[in-house]
């Protein structure tokens, strides 16, 4: 009896892991009226040497800044250290400059998101020391899994490497170490004529989770595509850390605040209240804006994403009551993704200005992403997870 409940413990664990690492949103602008987004407007540069007041940490963790830049450390199976920015962009390029944590069960992931789930994703998966995949959802679908691609890259884990994602309009580019290794265009079969195409303003997300806590998870049904996708159980007493050096990102947008003008969830609906000088709105709150506690979140049942938002997981409780067009000045239109920014040389129209490769990407088919879980979760899920686990983890 004793090891059927430490057994059914650890699938509790598992579960709750799981749903840690799956994205929410708390107000999904697809289905209704939601507060405006605050848009960065400019660049931002952040040196993660030192603690950053631009981005906010997730409850639950407690980042160490050191000469290696800012440590997600996984020393347990409900291990998940993550932190986002404090800003939108509405198309733009980030970069990050990290090395993954190793680990067979650990997956290190760095992501834009949006509040009706728009999502674009770089992830590496600890037990594979010569790959980092893409991804992209687009409203939170999670039909198929058939959108990821896994890319060779030298020392992921033991060497600082620079990826960047280039997002406009008309396509997403991702590099890694300088490389173009993948080109996702807005028209892909993949994106169902342009409906499934990341397009709504997002936000940086990144850190560390936990795929697979231990055997039992991959012996549950539930959770053993999950766990083949990591790799397998994470190992007894891991200690295993993603480092993150850097990261640079830059919004094509005009910033001040973002806004849903009608529920398509389409980039022509995005209107911006800011000027377009290129210059950071530090008017603009300094943390994303979020519904009231009592707001409902909606959550998606995929792997991909590291960030759990909940109304209650940012300390900015700013209530919206406007409508979703609710800015009063003219506002601008970003559906063009062509403001000019004087911070920087860049054409606004998302031109990469990172190097390419001679000839075209190659994106290989990443098999494990059919693996990926295709069940929900609800509340009441939820709600036996934590209680299993007997704690009040809340994360971001």
């Amino acid at each position: 009896m004793r090891s059927s409940i430490l057994s059914a413990t650890t699938v509790v664990l598992a579960g709750l892991n799981l749903v840690n690492a799956q994205t929410f949103t708390d107000c999904d602008p697809t289905k209704k009226t939601c507060p405006p987004n605050p848009g960065l407007g400019g660049k931002l540069t952040t040196d993660f040497t030192q603690k950053s007041s631009d981005w906010t940490e997730s409850v639950g963790t407690s980042l160490t800044y050191g000469p290696n830049g800012a440590e997600f450390n996984i020393k347990s199976k409900t291990g998940a250290p993550t932190i986002g920015v404090n800003k939108y962009i509405q198309f733009g390029k980030v970069s990050v400059t990290m090395k993954a944590a190793p680990g067979t069960g650990v997956i290190s992931s760095f992501i834009l998101e949006s509040q009706d789930l728009d999502e674009i994703d770089f992830e590496w998966v600890g037990g594979d020391v010569n790959n980092v995949q893409s991804n992209f959802f687009g409203k939170g679908n999670t039909t198929t899994y058939d959108r990821s691609g896994t890319h060779p890259v030298s020392n992921p884990m033991t060497e600082f490497v620079t990826y960047a994602i280039d997002w406009n309009k008309d396509s997403i580019k991702f590099y890694a170490a300088g490389n173009m290794v993948r080109e996702l265009l807005y028209n892909d079969p993949k994106t169902h004529g342009g409906f499934n195409y990341p397009q709504t303003p997002m936000r940086v997300k990144m850190g560390a989770w936990v795929g697979c806590p231990d055997a039992a998870a991959a012996a549950s049904e539930k959770l053993k595509y999950t766990c083949e996708w990591a790799g397998g159980p994470l190992p007894e007493n891991p200690d295993f850390t993603m480092y993150v050096k850097s990261v640079s990102i830059e919004d094509y947008g005009c910033g001040g605040d973002y806004t849903y003008s009608d529920l398509s969830g389409s980039y022509q609906s995005i209107k911006s209240s800011g000027t377009c000088d290129g210059k950071v709105d530090e008017s603009t709150p300094t943390k994303p804006t979020t519904s009231s506690a009592s707001a409902t979140a909606t959550a998606t049942s995929r792997p991909g994403g590291v960030l759990v938002e909940t109304s209650v997981s940012v300390s900015t409780k700013t209530t919206a009551t406007g409508t979703a067009a609710a800015a009063t000045q003219s506002p601008n239109d970003t559906s063009s993704g062509s403001s000019t920014l004087a911070t920087t040389a860049t054409a606004p129209t998302g031109t990469s200005p990172s190097p390419t490769t001679s000839g075209a990407p190659t994106v290989t088919a990443n098999a494990a992403s059919s693996m990926k879980p295709k069940h929900k979760y609800g509340f009441l899920d939820m709600g036996v997870m934590a209680f299993g686990l007997g704690l009040g983890y809340l994360v971001m």
